[in-house]
């Protein structure tokens, strides 16, 4: 028997609007430690000299780095530990540099009993802009199963 603790949220739990948040404030140890594991050493994130001469004009976070704060949620909160991530879209739509404090939040759209899974919408901030937009589906634990 798996220890109950271990889950979060039941597909029976959830409810269209239930939201949840995650944040963080990006360093540059997490910029480079991200490169590393990943192995996207593009200079627009890694090289200040390269980058200024961008349409950013210097370095930007990767933007998986930060999508990857929404898995965080999904995962730890929101239905949390137990759920199996199906699909995920994202759209970019403003850079996020070194020091920025990003919040993901997670919100319940909409429920689909006969398969136990949720679209969640997806969406990152930096201040009050919105860096990334998107939606998830999520298959979510039954008590029933």
């Amino acid at each position: 028997m798996q220890h109950p603790s271990l889950y979060g949220y039941f597909f029976e739990d959830l409810s269209v609007g239930m939201e949840a948040t995650v944040s963080r404030t990006i360093t540059e140890t997490d910029l480079r430690n991200f490169s590393g594991v990943s192995g996207d050493t593009n200079p627009m994130h890694l090289n200040e000299e390269f980058a200024r001469e961008t349409p950013f004009g210097g370095c930007i976070v990767h933007g998986m780095l930060t999508a990857s704060l929404i898995s965080a949620a999904i995962g730890t909160k929101l239905p949390g530990p137990g759920c199996i991530y199906m699909s995920q879209n994202l759209k970019f739509l403003a850079p996020v540099r070194v020091g920025d404090t990003v919040y993901a939040v997670v919100t319940v759209r909409e429920l689909f009993p006969e398969k136990k899974r949720c679209i969640l919408d997806t969406k990152c901030y930096v201040r009050d802009a919105v860096v990334i937009d998107g939606e998830a589906i999520i298959k979510v634990p039954s008590r029933q199963s």
